[in-house]
C-alpha cells in the first residue's frame, strides 16, 4: 500500500466518520476517532453490503457513501451495546 492509498484511506475515513456522527445523534469522537470509525465502518460495509447485493460502484463518492453506511451500522451497534 503506497502513501497515496493511506492518505486517501484517512480522508475517506474522516469524512465517513464525521457523516456517521452527524447521522447517529450523540456521537462525535473528534478527528482521530472519526477516522477510526470511518475505516472500521468501511471494513464492516465491505463485509455486509456485497452479501446483500448492494453495489455502489467506484470512485471517491461511492467510497465515502460505502464507509458511511458501515460507520452508521457500527455506531448503531455501539449505541445498542451501551444501553444494555
Amino acid at each position: 500500500m503506497g502513501i497515496e492509498s493511506i492518505i486517501i484511506l484517512i480522508i475517506v475515513g474522516a469524512v465517513a466518520g464525521w457523516l456517521a456522527g452527524q447521522i447517529v445523534s450523540g456521537y462525535g469522537f473528534g478527528l482521530i476517532g472519526n477516522i477510526a470509525v470511518g475505516i472500521v465502518g468501511a471494513f464492516i460495509a465491505g463485509l455486509i453490503l456485497p452479501r446483500i447485493g448492494l453495489s455502489l460502484g467506484g470512485g471517491w463518492l461511492a467510497a465515502i457513501i460505502h464507509a458511511t453506511i458501515g460507520a452508521v451500522i457500527l455506531l448503531a451497534l455501539l449505541k445498542v451495546v451501551k444501553r444494555a
